[in-house]
């Protein structure tokens, strides 16, 4: 699914033009990015919680040339579900 395809199912849900649905979606993103960039984490109840990581430094190799490569500590975006959203995971059947 696309960001366009959200707009479209809010606006038909809602009533209120894509326009405005796209702008409040794109400052929802922009302000949940600042503000896991500072280090702080954005919860949405029964949905989960967007939050930084940090990853340990370690060595790295590139096999092709058989050298070492040192990898710097550095932080990742990480997201953790809510137990809500994770019941519902487990409800959904395995497609075979």
């Amino acid at each position: 699914m696309r960001k366009a395809d959200i707009v479209q199912i809010i606006s038909d849900k809602t009533g209120i033009a894509k326009v405005d649905v796209l702008v409040i979606l794109e400052t929802y993103f922009i302000e949940v990015k600042e503000t896991v960039l500072t280090g702080e984490a954005v919860s949405v109840s029964t949905f989960g919680t967007f939050m930084l990581k940090k990853r340990a430094a370690k060595i790295g190799r590139n096999v092709m040339q058989n050298i070492e490569i040192p990898i710097p500590a550095h932080y990742i975006p990480y997201f953790k579900p809510s137990k809500e959203f994770m019941e519902a995971l487990k409800s959904i059947p395995i497609k075979k």
